[in-house]
C-alpha cells in the first residue's frame, strides 16, 4: 500500500525538541515533516530558563536566530536573585544570587561561552524554532495526531489522524523522531524501557497578568519563593511566583496532594491563591489560564528502537527544577540531527546513530535525578524556618517569627536559614550541570587518553577540556584582516566537522582536505596563529587547547571533540582516515 505522504524524517511534536530537530535537519538539507495534534504551538510559557549551551545551538542555526532569541528574552541581569519571602508584599526571609549573577559565577559564564544565559518563555522560543524550520524547508502539519507506527528494514510507516477532516493519513519516512512530550505515545509504541516513577508530586500553574512592579522592580528575579504557614505543601515549594515578563506577566506554581484527586482550579480559586501569595487581597488580576500537572521522576534507559528515535520530554520527565527541560530537549536534537543527516546523505554508516543512545541516555538519567534532588534540597529551608511537614500552621507562624528574636536560639536559626538558602545554588546556579556534558561512544575516539578529573565541584563549575567527548572550550580569537573577534565554537558546527591546529600543523590541513575529498564529507580546517586568518592574541586558546601547535583537534558538528592529537603524527592522513572511518562507522 502506498503512503499518502513521503518524507525522509517524520517528527512528532513541535515543542523545543521537535521544532529544534526540524530546524537543524532542514539546515543540513534533509527533507522532514513535523506534525502537531493541536492547531498551534505552546499556549503557556512552561519552559523558560535558557542556558548558554542551548544558546550555542541557536547560534549554530545562525546569528539571526540567536539575535532574535535575545530580542524576546529577559536579560540575565533581570534574572537576578532568588527571593524567599512570606509574600511579595510581606517580609523577605533571604535571597541568593542565581543564574550566573553572582560576580564569581558571572565571570565563569563569560569565560565559558560566547552566548548568554537568559529567560525565554516557551511561547517565544517554540515559534522561533518552528519558523526557522519551516522557512528552511520543513513541511509542517498542524491538527494532525499521531496514532501508531510500523517499521521495516527500509523505513517507518506512521498512521496519523487529520483532526479537521477526521480522516487517517499515512506518512512514510526513513526515520521517525518522537518528540511528543511527557506522555509520549511514540516512546510507548517503540517499547522504550524506562526507570523511575511518574506522578511523584502534584502541581498547578496559574498564569496571569498584574503589575507587580512596586513589589519586585527593586529586587529583580525570575523566581519569588513564598514561604507561608498553612500553605499547601507539594510541587516545587510552598508557593512560587515566577516572572514571565517583567513585571506584569506571572505564573504561580502551587502544590496539591498527589494522593488526592487533582483539584478543580476555578477562576475564583486561582485568583485567591495569587492574591494570597502576593499578599494583596484587592489586587487586580487578569487570569490567563490555570492547569494541573504532575511532578515526574522518569527517564528512558534506551532512546531508540530500530528507525525510531525519541528526544525531549519523551525520554526525560522531570520537574522544572534547575531549568533543564527545554535546554536538554534542544541539546538532544543537536546530538541527533547531524548524525541522521550524515547517514541519510550516505556519508556515514547507520551504526553512527547508535552513539545517540550511548551519549544522551546518561544525560537523561543525570538531569532527571538532579531536578528531583533539587526539590528535596528545599527541605532544609522549611526545617530552618520551623515549617517542616506535619507542623501545625499556628506553630509554623510562631517558628517563623522566632527568627527575629535576639536569642542564641534565634541566631542559630538565622544561621541555618542562611546556609539552607545558599545551598540552593545546586538548583539555581548549577553551571557545571549545564556545561560539563562529556560523551563516551563509538563517535568519539580517545585512543586511551585519560579523562581529566574535575578539579572543582562538577555540578557547580564548568571545567573546559579538549579531552575527546567533551564540548570544545570557548576562547575568543581575532580575525587577522579586521581584528574582529570570533569564538572557537564559531569555527565549528553548521553540520560539518572541523579541524583546529596551529603553526606547524599544516600537514593536518592537507591531510584533512585529502581525507574529506575521498570520503565525500565536509571538513573545515583552521590554522590558529600569528599572520593566520585567526590569531590567538590573548593566549587563551593556547592555554585551553591542551595540544601543541603541531597537534590537532577534530571537532564534531555538535561542537564536541571527536579526537585529538597532541602533536604531529608520522602519517597524518592515515591517522585522520582511521579516526573518521571509526567515528562515521564506515
Amino acid at each position: 500500500m502506498m503512503a499518502d505522504i513521503t518524507t525522509e524524517v517524520l517528527i512528532v511534536g513541535t515543542g523545543p525538541a521537535g521544532s529544534g530537530a526540524a530546524a537543524l535537519l532542514s539546515s543540513h538539507g534533509i527533507g522532514n515533516m513535523v506534525i502537531n495534534r493541536y492547531r498551534w504551538l505552546a499556549n503557556t510559557p512552561r519552559a523558560h530558563i535558557t542556558n548558554q549551551r542551548t544558546m550555542e545551538v541557536l547560534r549554530d542555526l545562525g546569528r539571526e536566530v540567536e539575535d532574535e532569541a535575545y530580542m524576546f528574552a529577559t536579560h540575565q541581569d533581570l534574572m537576578g536573585e532568588n527571593i524567599f519571602c512570606e509574600s511579595l508584599a510581606g517580609e523577605e526571609i533571604g535571597r541568593m544570587q542565581a543564574w550566573g549573577n553572582h560576580p564569581l559565577s558571572r565571570a565563569e559564564h563569560v569565560m565559558s561561552s560566547p552566548a548568554r544565559m537568559n529567560d525565554l518563555p516557551q511561547t517565544y522560543l517554540e515559534p522561533l524554532l518552528f519558523k526557522t524550520a519551516c522557512s528552511r524547508g520543513t513541511q509542517a502539519r498542524m491538527s494532525t495526531e499521531y496514532l501508531f507506527h510500523e517499521q521495516d528494514g527500509e523505513g517507518v510507516t506512521t498512521t496519523c489522524r487529520d483532526r479537521l477532516t477526521g480522516r487517517d493519513v499515512t506518512i512514510r519516512s526513513k526515520y521517525l523522531i518522537g518528540a511528543d512530550g511527557g506522555k509520549s505515545l511514540v516512546a510507548e509504541h517503540a517499547g522504550l524501557p524506562f526507570e523511575g516513577k511518574m506522578g511523584v508530586g502534584g502541581s498547578m500553574n496559574i498564569h496571569f497578568r498584574a503589575d507587580l512592579s512596586r513589589h519586585v522592580a527593586h529586587r529583580p528575579s525570575v523566581l519569588y519563593w513564598v514561604m507561608q504557614p498553612g500553605a499547601d505543601v507539594g510541587g516545587i515549594g510552598m508557593g512560587l511566583v515566577r516572572m514571565v515578563r517583567p513585571w506584569n506577566e506571572w505564573l504561580i506554581v502551587w502544590g496539591y496532594d498527589i494522593n488526592a484527586p487533582a483539584p478543580e482550579v476555578t477562576p475564583e480559586f486561582a485568583v485567591g491563591v495569587a492574591r494570597q501569595l502576593i499578599g494583596d487581597p484587592d489586587l487586580e488580576i487578569e487570569l490567563l489560564s490555570a492547569n494541573t500537572w504532575t511532578v515526574n521522576n522518569y527517564y528512558a534507559t534506551r532512546l531508540s528502537n530500530g528507525r525510531v528515535y525519541c528526544i525531549g520530554d519523551a525520554i526525560h520527565r522531570h520537574p522544572p527544577s534547575n531549568g533543564l527541560g527545554s535546554n536538554t530537549s534542544i541539546q538532544d536534537a543537536f546530538n541527533l540531527a547531524w548524525k541522521m543527516a550524515l547517514v541519510l546523505k550516505g556519508q556515514a554508516g547507520e551504526a553512527l546513530l547508535d552513539s545517540f543512545d550511548a551519549e544522551r541516555a546518561p544525560i537523561a538519567k543525570q538531569i532527571v535525578t538532579r531536578a528531583n534532588r533539587s526539590i528535596a534540597e528545599t527541605g532544609p529551608i522549611f526545617e530552618a524556618l520551623g515549617m517542616a511537614e506535619g507542623v501545625d500552621p499556628a506553630q509554623m507562624q510562631q517558628n517563623l517569627q522566632a527568627r527575629s528574636d535576639g536569642t542564641p536560639a534565634a541566631e542559630a536559626q538565622r544561621d541555618a536559614i542562611r546556609k539552607a538558602i545558599a545551598f540552593k545554588k545546586y538548583e539555581f546556579d548549577a553551571h557545571g550541570v549545564e556545561m560539563n556534558q562529556r560523551y563516551r561512544s563509538g563517535a568519539v575516539v580517545t585512543d586511551g587518553q585519560m579523562e581529566p578529573a574535575f578539579q572543582l565541584d562538577a555540578e557547580l563549575h564548568h571545567q573546559p577540556t579538549t579531552w575527546p567527548g567533551a564540548r570544545l572550550p570557548h576562547a575568543w580569537l581575532y580575525r587577522h584582516d579586521d581584528g574582529g573577534r570570533v569564538s572557537t565554537l564559531d569555527l565549528c558546527g553548521r553540520g560539518r566537522f572541523a579541524l583546529l591546529t596551529g603553526l606547524g600543523g599544516e600537514p593536518w590541513v592537507r591531510a584533512a582536505a585529502a581525507v574529506a575529498g575521498e570520503m565525500g564529507i565536509e571538513l573545515a580546517s583552521h590554522v590558529i596563529g600569528p599572520r593566520q586568518e585567526h590569531v590567538d592574541h590573548s593566549g587563551d586558546w593556547a592555554r585551553l587547547s591542551e595540544i601543541g601547535d603541531d597537534g590537532c583537534l577534530l571537532v564534531r558538528p555538535d561542537h564536541h571533540v571527536a579526537w585529538r592529537a597532541t602533536g604531529m603524527a608520522e602519517a597524518p592522513q592515515q591517522e585522520l582516515r582511521r579516526v573518521l572511518r571509526q567515528i562515521l562507522a564506515r
